[in-house]
Protein backbone atom coordinates (compact mmCIF):
# COMPACT_ATOMS: atom_id res chain seq x y z
CA UNK A 1 0.00 0.00 0.00
CA UNK A 2 2.39 2.54 0.42
CA UNK A 3 4.53 1.24 -1.99
CA UNK A 4 1.41 2.26 -4.30
CA UNK A 5 1.40 5.81 -2.49
CA UNK A 6 4.20 6.94 -3.01
CA UNK A 7 4.29 5.56 -6.61
CA UNK A 8 1.16 7.98 -6.94
CA UNK A 9 2.91 10.85 -5.02
CA UNK A 10 6.29 10.43 -7.54
CA UNK A 11 3.51 10.66 -10.65
CA UNK A 12 2.42 13.71 -9.52
CA UNK A 13 4.90 15.31 -8.79
CA UNK A 14 6.26 14.25 -12.22
CA UNK A 15 2.94 16.08 -13.62
CA UNK A 16 3.55 18.94 -11.97
CA UNK A 17 7.12 19.37 -12.94
CA UNK A 18 6.68 18.95 -16.49
CA UNK A 19 3.67 21.03 -16.38
CA UNK A 20 6.03 24.05 -14.66
CA UNK A 21 8.65 23.21 -17.31
CA UNK A 22 5.83 23.71 -20.09
CA UNK A 23 5.48 27.72 -18.78
CA UNK A 24 7.91 30.02 -20.32
CA UNK A 25 10.45 31.55 -17.35
CA UNK A 26 11.17 35.27 -17.75
CA UNK A 27 13.56 36.83 -15.72
CA UNK A 28 13.60 40.67 -14.70
CA UNK A 29 16.61 42.22 -14.43
CA UNK A 30 17.56 45.03 -12.26
CA UNK A 31 16.50 48.43 -13.77
CA UNK A 32 19.89 51.03 -14.64
CA UNK A 33 20.42 54.39 -14.59
CA UNK A 34 23.33 55.98 -16.50
CA UNK A 35 25.53 52.54 -16.54
CA UNK A 36 24.48 52.22 -12.58
CA UNK A 37 21.26 49.94 -10.65
CA UNK A 38 18.65 52.48 -10.11
CA UNK A 39 17.67 51.70 -6.63
CA UNK A 40 15.10 55.20 -5.92
CA UNK A 41 11.53 54.73 -4.44
CA UNK A 42 10.32 55.64 -7.60
CA UNK A 43 12.11 53.09 -9.72
CA UNK A 44 11.70 50.13 -7.30
CA UNK A 45 7.79 50.82 -7.39
CA UNK A 46 7.77 51.08 -11.16
CA UNK A 47 9.80 47.42 -10.94
CA UNK A 48 7.43 46.27 -8.67
CA UNK A 49 4.32 46.90 -11.29
CA UNK A 50 6.25 45.62 -14.11
CA UNK A 51 6.76 41.87 -11.93
CA UNK A 52 3.18 41.77 -11.72
CA UNK A 53 2.14 42.55 -14.93
CA UNK A 54 4.47 39.74 -16.48
CA UNK A 55 3.53 36.75 -13.65
CA UNK A 56 -0.13 37.90 -14.52
CA UNK A 57 0.56 36.20 -17.70
CA UNK A 58 -0.57 32.97 -19.17
CA UNK A 59 1.91 30.42 -18.84
CA UNK A 60 4.09 32.61 -17.39
CA UNK A 61 7.01 31.75 -14.77
CA UNK A 62 8.33 34.70 -13.41
CA UNK A 63 11.90 35.35 -11.81
CA UNK A 64 11.91 38.49 -9.82
CA UNK A 65 14.91 41.20 -9.86
CA UNK A 66 16.06 40.65 -6.34
CA UNK A 67 16.23 36.36 -7.23
CA UNK A 68 18.30 37.74 -10.33
CA UNK A 69 20.38 40.02 -7.62
CA UNK A 70 20.74 37.44 -5.15
CA UNK A 71 22.06 35.17 -8.43
CA UNK A 72 24.33 37.79 -9.19
CA UNK A 73 26.18 37.87 -5.74
CA UNK A 74 26.27 33.94 -4.92
CA UNK A 75 27.98 33.80 -8.73
CA UNK A 76 30.46 36.63 -7.60
CA UNK A 77 29.82 38.32 -10.99
CA UNK A 78 28.66 42.08 -10.20
CA UNK A 79 29.59 42.86 -14.30
CA UNK A 80 25.77 41.19 -14.96
CA UNK A 81 24.31 43.78 -12.62
CA UNK A 82 24.35 45.86 -15.78
CA UNK A 83 24.36 44.47 -19.41
CA UNK A 84 23.59 48.04 -21.14
CA UNK A 85 22.13 45.84 -23.94
CA UNK A 86 25.02 44.16 -23.90
CA UNK A 87 24.87 40.45 -25.96
CA UNK A 88 26.99 38.21 -24.04
CA UNK A 89 25.97 39.63 -20.63
CA UNK A 90 22.55 39.15 -21.24
CA UNK A 91 22.75 35.83 -22.51
CA UNK A 92 25.46 34.92 -19.02
CA UNK A 93 22.49 36.42 -17.42
CA UNK A 94 20.01 33.97 -18.66
CA UNK A 95 21.70 30.89 -17.96
CA UNK A 96 22.74 32.04 -14.55
CA UNK A 97 18.79 32.32 -13.53
CA UNK A 98 17.58 29.31 -15.57
CA UNK A 99 15.54 31.82 -17.35
CA UNK A 100 14.18 31.45 -21.21
CA UNK A 101 13.83 35.13 -21.60
CA UNK A 102 15.35 38.22 -20.10
CA UNK A 103 13.70 41.52 -19.67
CA UNK A 104 15.97 44.37 -19.32
CA UNK A 105 15.43 48.02 -18.95
CA UNK A 106 17.01 51.90 -18.40
CA UNK A 107 15.53 54.71 -17.02
CA UNK A 108 15.93 57.98 -18.47
CA UNK A 109 14.76 61.44 -18.26
CA UNK A 110 14.53 63.99 -15.11
CA UNK A 111 12.28 64.36 -12.02
CA UNK A 112 9.01 62.97 -12.15
CA UNK A 113 8.62 62.72 -16.22
CA UNK A 114 10.89 59.46 -16.70
CA UNK A 115 10.70 56.76 -19.50
CA UNK A 116 11.90 53.47 -18.93
CA UNK A 117 13.28 51.85 -21.70
CA UNK A 118 12.31 47.99 -21.77
CA UNK A 119 13.86 45.11 -24.20
CA UNK A 120 13.23 41.89 -23.90
CA UNK A 121 16.00 39.04 -24.99
CA UNK A 122 16.42 35.60 -25.78
CA UNK A 123 20.39 34.03 -25.54
CA UNK A 124 21.40 37.63 -26.14
CA UNK A 125 19.26 39.01 -28.88
CA UNK A 126 16.38 41.28 -28.78
CA UNK A 127 13.09 39.97 -29.39
CA UNK A 128 11.03 43.60 -28.53
CA UNK A 129 11.49 46.61 -26.90
CA UNK A 130 8.82 49.32 -25.82
CA UNK A 131 8.80 52.16 -23.70
CA UNK A 132 7.16 52.95 -20.37
CA UNK A 133 6.53 56.46 -18.95
CA UNK A 134 6.82 56.80 -15.36
CA UNK A 135 3.42 57.73 -13.22
CA UNK A 136 0.82 56.03 -14.87
CA UNK A 137 0.79 57.55 -18.14
CA UNK A 138 0.33 55.32 -21.34
CA UNK A 139 -0.30 51.86 -21.47
CA UNK A 140 1.20 51.05 -18.02
CA UNK A 141 2.89 48.06 -16.89
CA UNK A 142 0.21 45.55 -18.47
CA UNK A 143 0.36 47.07 -21.81
CA UNK A 144 4.47 46.73 -21.63
CA UNK A 145 4.51 43.38 -20.48
CA UNK A 146 1.93 42.49 -23.44
CA UNK A 147 3.95 44.33 -26.03
CA UNK A 148 7.25 42.22 -24.98
CA UNK A 149 5.78 39.17 -24.30
CA UNK A 150 2.18 38.63 -25.73
CA UNK A 151 2.24 41.27 -29.04
CA UNK A 152 -0.51 39.20 -30.71
CA UNK A 153 -2.46 40.63 -27.70
CA UNK A 154 -1.26 44.47 -28.24
CA UNK A 155 -4.70 44.81 -29.42
CA UNK A 156 -8.12 48.09 -28.93
CA UNK A 157 -11.59 47.87 -30.58
CA UNK A 158 -13.69 49.88 -32.95
CA UNK A 159 -17.11 50.39 -32.47
CA UNK A 160 -18.42 51.37 -35.87
CA UNK A 161 -22.09 53.09 -36.09
CA UNK A 162 -22.94 52.52 -39.78
CA UNK A 163 -26.12 54.56 -41.11
CA UNK A 164 -26.81 52.86 -43.66
CA UNK A 165 -27.42 49.38 -44.52
CA UNK A 166 -25.49 47.13 -47.21
CA UNK A 167 -21.91 48.77 -46.68
CA UNK A 168 -18.70 47.31 -47.40
CA UNK A 169 -15.94 47.74 -44.76
CA UNK A 170 -12.00 48.03 -45.74
CA UNK A 171 -9.00 47.43 -42.98
CA UNK A 172 -5.60 49.16 -44.18
CA UNK A 173 -7.00 47.98 -48.13
CA UNK A 174 -8.17 44.82 -46.54
CA UNK A 175 -12.05 44.15 -47.30
CA UNK A 176 -13.34 42.49 -43.78
CA UNK A 177 -17.22 41.51 -43.02
CA UNK A 178 -19.80 43.68 -43.96
CA UNK A 179 -21.31 42.72 -41.16
CA UNK A 180 -18.81 43.77 -38.50
CA UNK A 181 -19.53 46.29 -35.86
CA UNK A 182 -16.80 45.66 -33.83
CA UNK A 183 -13.63 45.30 -35.02
CA UNK A 184 -10.67 44.17 -32.85
CA UNK A 185 -7.37 45.63 -34.30
CA UNK A 186 -3.68 46.26 -33.45
CA UNK A 187 -2.99 49.19 -30.85
CA UNK A 188 -1.74 52.02 -33.52
CA UNK A 189 -3.32 54.54 -36.57
CA UNK A 190 -5.53 51.87 -39.01
CA UNK A 191 -7.25 53.06 -41.99
CA UNK A 192 -10.62 52.87 -41.78
CA UNK A 193 -13.01 52.91 -45.25
CA UNK A 194 -16.72 52.27 -45.60
CA UNK A 195 -18.32 52.25 -48.76
CA UNK A 196 -21.48 51.88 -50.99
CA UNK A 197 -22.77 51.92 -54.20
CA UNK A 198 -25.08 54.57 -53.27
CA UNK A 199 -23.01 57.19 -50.96
CA UNK A 200 -19.17 58.90 -50.86
CA UNK A 201 -16.80 56.81 -49.42
CA UNK A 202 -16.17 57.68 -45.46
CA UNK A 203 -12.35 57.20 -45.57
CA UNK A 204 -10.56 58.01 -41.71
CA UNK A 205 -7.25 57.57 -39.99
CA UNK A 206 -8.40 56.31 -36.56
CA UNK A 207 -5.77 55.34 -33.56
CA UNK A 208 -6.98 52.51 -32.09
CA UNK A 209 -6.11 52.42 -28.24
CA UNK A 210 -4.85 49.59 -25.81
CA UNK A 211 -7.57 47.23 -24.14
CA UNK A 212 -9.97 50.26 -24.74
CA UNK A 213 -13.13 50.22 -27.45
CA UNK A 214 -13.15 53.55 -29.53
CA UNK A 215 -16.68 54.06 -30.75
CA UNK A 216 -17.00 55.90 -34.88
CA UNK A 217 -19.73 57.37 -35.92
CA UNK A 218 -20.16 56.52 -39.84
CA UNK A 219 -22.06 58.86 -41.46
CA UNK A 220 -22.78 58.58 -45.18
CA UNK A 221 -23.34 61.42 -47.60
CA UNK A 222 -25.87 59.75 -50.50
CA UNK A 223 -24.90 61.37 -54.09
CA UNK A 224 -27.31 63.68 -55.45
CA UNK A 225 -28.15 61.08 -57.74
CA UNK A 226 -28.67 57.40 -56.64
CA UNK A 227 -27.33 54.35 -58.51
CA UNK A 228 -30.96 53.28 -58.69
CA UNK A 229 -32.32 56.24 -60.50
CA UNK A 230 -29.85 56.16 -63.56
CA UNK A 231 -30.21 52.28 -64.43
CA UNK A 232 -31.54 52.18 -67.51
CA UNK A 233 -32.32 55.83 -68.44
CA UNK A 234 -30.44 57.51 -71.45
CA UNK A 235 -27.06 59.25 -69.48
CA UNK A 236 -25.70 62.34 -71.62
CA UNK A 237 -21.78 61.90 -71.53
CA UNK A 238 -20.94 65.48 -71.18
CA UNK A 239 -23.42 66.15 -68.01
CA UNK A 240 -24.35 63.71 -65.73
CA UNK A 241 -27.55 66.23 -64.83
CA UNK A 242 -29.15 65.91 -68.59
CA UNK A 243 -30.86 62.79 -68.28
CA UNK A 244 -32.94 63.41 -70.75
CA UNK A 245 -32.06 65.46 -74.06
CA UNK A 246 -33.13 68.97 -74.37
CA UNK A 247 -36.26 70.45 -76.30
CA UNK A 248 -34.22 71.09 -79.75
CA UNK A 249 -32.20 68.00 -79.85
CA UNK A 250 -35.92 65.60 -79.92
CA UNK A 251 -36.77 64.26 -82.52
CA UNK A 252 -40.53 66.02 -82.85
CA UNK A 253 -38.44 69.51 -83.24
CA UNK A 254 -35.84 68.41 -85.24
CA UNK A 255 -37.45 66.87 -88.08
CA UNK A 256 -39.83 69.28 -89.36
CA UNK A 257 -37.06 71.92 -88.99
CA UNK A 258 -35.24 70.10 -91.42
CA UNK A 259 -37.80 69.53 -93.65
CA UNK A 260 -38.89 73.68 -93.66
CA UNK A 261 -35.33 74.06 -94.49
CA UNK A 262 -34.63 71.63 -97.27
CA UNK A 263 -38.08 73.84 -98.58
CA UNK A 264 -36.19 77.23 -98.39
CA UNK A 265 -33.33 76.15 -99.89
CA UNK A 266 -35.16 74.76 -102.91
CA UNK A 267 -36.88 78.03 -103.11
CA UNK A 268 -34.05 79.99 -103.15
CA UNK A 269 -32.04 78.05 -105.92
CA UNK A 270 -35.00 78.00 -108.25
CA UNK A 271 -35.27 81.36 -107.68
CA UNK A 272 -31.20 82.12 -108.40
CA UNK A 273 -31.83 79.83 -111.76
CA UNK A 274 -35.33 81.61 -113.10
CA UNK A 275 -35.25 82.84 -116.66
CA UNK A 276 -36.98 86.42 -116.69
CA UNK A 277 -39.57 88.13 -119.67
CA UNK A 278 -37.81 89.23 -122.31
CA UNK A 279 -34.96 86.54 -123.08
CA UNK A 280 -32.76 88.25 -120.11
CA UNK A 281 -31.70 85.69 -117.51
CA UNK A 282 -30.44 87.41 -114.31
CA UNK A 283 -27.73 85.62 -111.73
CA UNK A 284 -28.75 86.89 -107.72
CA UNK A 285 -26.73 89.65 -107.19
CA UNK A 286 -26.09 91.26 -110.56
CA UNK A 287 -24.69 90.39 -113.69
CA UNK A 288 -25.90 87.89 -116.81
CA UNK A 289 -26.26 84.35 -117.45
Amino acid sequence: MLTRLAALATAALAATAATAHADRVVAIAPLSTLGAEDTSPGTRNLLGEIEAAVAALPATRLVRAAQVTDAIKKAKKPQLRVCEGDAGCLAELQALVGAQIVISGEVGGLGESKVVYLAASENGKELRSTTLAVGGKGDGPTGAAIRLLDPDRYRGTLELAIDVTGATIYVNGTKVAPSAGKLTLPVGTQAIRVTHPEYHDFVRFIEVEFDKTTPVAVDMQQYPIARRDVLGRPINRDRIDYIDPPLWRRWYVVGPAAVGLAIVTAVIVSYATHDFPGGECRKVGGGSC
